[in-house]
């Protein structure tokens, strides 16, 4: 290995970034084999092998040429060596080579206890099992069976006499009990060009989790600022663990952060949780305090009883689009606050929960009308009971109900009970299934007092409702050989879905939770066609679908395909908007297919079709190339009429033996602009990875965000760089593989 002495202004320049970072620890949650417990026979026999042996009996053994001595886990080999029979201790000379535990050491000259695990080599090189590291040194002193403590000596986990990286210190202790590597004064290397330096550095030997501090991390905020993160990880204990992140941001201030995660079991269950807390203690630019916090919590309290939370909140307004890095982030307006509890029975649970809403809008929403984020009712509280069984008498069961308080600031309150029991008797052949079911939806509303905006008062009222609703399923299963694409079965399912539900008037109840059903194939065999119990759709109708299934011998389903439409024998009256029922005879043409092409490419597809006006209403078509580890190539189309229209491509892809590309590019037809896109490169370089690239999305209805990232990954010891770009390309590209699996986060 060469160790180049760096221009003094290399070496400035290396612990320029000592500033930034105290000591260097890179903590992972790498998927690395534990080392398995060292055990020791004291009573081991020490056993000795040369060409010539000599020395005086029961006190000094001499060995010459071709030397191997063995007790129990540590064997040395050299051509000279003296062992000395009452203190357990060996010296030898030229070509040492020293075995431990799998470690292995090579050097001039040992001295070593075999007791006591004490000693020395000079001119060492070492190689350690757990994670294959490797270095040079100037002298080891071994401490004990586990310890080492390496002088002017080297440390990297690449292979070969000349390694890519490699950190250089004065002093450095390799304790693999405990799992721990602590350096001195240090400099990291890279193609022998120093790019780090600190006063001391630790790190895990296996990669796996420790405390300390994370490179610093400079990146660009969701309006291209410049930032700097300088995070610090405690590991708590195997099951929780703690981030602090002090952050940069020269625009707006020291920003505060907070990640804490959990998981463990108490005797009454299991519990886990994760909370991330964010604080602006003085934003420069709006004067004030900015904050935002995210929790989650869930925990068994006694065999059938668990609690738990969910908690998101926000400043104000415009935190996702200052702050936010990812589409997700950016778009998350409604901020839920939740706090629940359950117990559960054999057959039955009870639920109780109180939920409460932010909603943050979208900052160009007062010039847009259609950027305005609507506001959900609270549920102050809600207390629900469900039950069920199966097959009592060959009749299956099941009642629901809930009783609720909803709150709004500035709508119609108050109460509403639901009681909804049902019952069927299914009818299962071989090849056919029957299942007629009655069902009941009981509402009744105690509703408040309440002045609209226009000042007109509406008196506290009771309301009620009862809408009884019959249903008949019915199918068959048709088999028959196939060949296509190699299978062995084709299925031919016919199926047929019947229901009557009568009309009544619902249009003075209001609104609390309901909206209508996205039309889908799982809508089409739903009695209702809301989301929610304020309405109770009336019909008289049936729906009839086809599904064909093409399976391999093995069972496995190779291709899907799928059609299915309803039948209306009456107008829909009950609507939303009561004003306008729905006269149509029949709904919209649902077609699906997906499947597996080859044993690389898959593919799903669905279209809503409208055959009165002969129109696609609605469709998603995919298509996904996946040949060998770390190729693929994913395309899709999604089309929602006047809607929606979006081109979707992402691929990682190598492009050498060594680098890979990754890309994601969404385009809008109805636009005619890109809306979203991701771009990088990835070098794999063995024990090291490099990432660099940009992605572009949109933060508000007018502003966009073009963060920008590279990532000097080094295997097992830390990532060094600007933004997450790992995380990125996760998020973006379906079936994307990372190049050091079993490295890092």
């Amino acid at each position: 290995m060469r160790r180049p002495t760096a221009p003094p202004k290399l070496y400035r320049w290396a612990y320029a970034l000592t500033a930034l970072l105290a000591a260097t620890a890179a903590p992972s949650h790498a998927q690395t084999k534990p080392r398995p417990p060292r055990v020791e026979d004291q009573n081991a026999v020490t056993t000795v092998r040369a060409e010539d042996i000599g020395g005086r009996p029961e006190r000094e053994i001499t060995l010459e040429r071709d030397v191997e001595i063995v007790k129990d886990q540590t064997r040395v080999k050299a051509d000279t060596a003296c062992y000395r029979q009452v203190e357990d201790e060996v010296e030898a000379n030229g070509h040492v080579r020293i075995w431990r535990f799998g470690d292995y050491f090579t050097g001039d000259e040992l001295k070593l206890n075999l007791d006591t695990g004490k000693g020395y080599m000079l001119q060492p090189t070492y190689r350690m099992e757990l994670n294959h590291a490797q270095g040079k040194a100037r002298r080891i002193n071994f401490l004990n069976e586990d310890e080492a403590l390496v002088l002017d000596g080297t440390y990297s986990t690449c292979q070969g006499p000349n390694p890519d990286w490699y950190l250089k210190s004065s002093t450095l202790n390799l304790d693999s009990g405990r799992d721990v590597g602590t350096a001195g004064k240090t400099i990291v290397y890279f193609k022998d060009v120093p790019i780090l330096g600190t006063p001391a550095m630790s790190f895990s030997l296996s990669g796996a989790r420790r405390s300390g501090w994370l490179p610093p991390m400079p990146g660009f905020g969701s309006k291209g600022a410049a930032e700097l993160t300088v995070p610090y990880y405690v590991n708590i204990a195997p099951n929780r663990d703690l981030t602090l992140y002090p952050k940069l941001i020269p625009r707006r201030g020291i920003q505060l952060g907070a990640s804490g995660r959990y998981i463990g079991e108490t005797d009454a269950g299991l519990y886990g949780g994760e909370t991330d807390i964010e604080l602006l203690p003085h934003d420069k630019q709006t004067g004030g305090k900015r904050w935002n916090i995210k929790s989650n919590h869930s925990q068994d309290l006694a065999r059938d009883w668990s609690f738990g939370w969910s908690l998101r909140a926000a400043s104000d307004d415009n935190y996702p689009n200052d702050f936010a890095k990812t589409v997700s982030g950016s778009a998350e307006r409604q901020l839920l606050r939740e706090l629940r509890t359950d117990y559960r029975g054999s057959w039955w649970n009870l639920t109780a929960r109180v939920q409460k809403y932010q909603v943050l809008q979208d900052p160009d929403s007062k010039t847009d009308p259609r950027l305005f984020v609507s506001r959900p009712y609270d549920r102050l509280p809600a207390v629900s009971y469900s039950a069920a069984q199966y097959d009592v008498g060959g009749f299956d069961w099941s009642f629901n109900s809930e009783l609720t308080n909803f709150w709004h600031p500035t709508l119609v309150r108050g109460s509403r009970l639901v009681a909804a029991p049902q019952l069927s008797y299914p009818i299962i052949g071989p090849s056919f299934h029957i299942t007629p079911k009655l069902m009941l939806n009981a509402a009744a509303y105690q509703l408040d007092a309440f002045k609209d905006a226009g000042g007109a008062q509406t008196p506290a009222q009771s309301l009620s409702r009862v809408v009884p609703t019959f249903s008949l399923d019915a199918g068959l299963v048709f088999e028959r050989d196939a060949k296509l694409f190699g299978t062995a079965t084709q299925t031919l399912e016919p199926r047929l879905f019947y229901v009557n539900t009568p009309y009544r008037d619902q249009s003075k109840l209001p609104h609390f939770d309901t909206d209508a059903s996205s039309f889908n194939f799982a809508q089409l065999f739903s009695e209702n066609r809301f989301i929610g119990s304020d309405r109770i759709g009336d019909a008289n109708q049936v729906t009839a679908a086809l599904v064909s299934r093409f399976l391999e011998s093995s069972g496995a389903e190779r291709l899907r395909l799928s059609i299915g439409q309803r039948f209306y024998f009456r107008d829909q009256r009950v609507q939303l908007d009561a004003s306008n029922p729905v006269k149509d005879a029949r709904s919209d043409q649902l077609l699906a297919a997906a499947g597996r092409i080859s044993d690389t490419w898959t593919f799903e597809s669905e279209v809503q079709y409208n055959n009165r006006d002969s129109k696609m209403v609605a469709a998603s078509y995919g298509v996904h190339w996946q040949p060998g580890q770390k190729k693929v190539v994913n395309l899709s189309y999604h089309y929602v009429d006047t809607a929606l229209k979006n081109l979707e491509v992402s691929s990682q892809w190598p492009l050498s033996q060594r680098w890979y590309g990754v890309g994601r590019v969404v385009y809008s037809q109805l636009s005619k602009k890109v809306i979203e896109s991701l771009v990088g490169l990835e070098y794999n370089g063995d024990c090291w990875v490099f990432r660099m690239g940009a992605q572009r999305f949109v933060a508000t209805a007018k502003n966009v965000s073009t963060p920008i990232f590279f990532q000097l990954e080094l295997n097992g010891l830390s990532k060094l760089g600007v933004g997450n770009p790992l995380e990125a390309m996760k998020n973006s590209i379906p079936g994307y593989q990372r190049l050091n699996e079993g490295y890092g986060r």
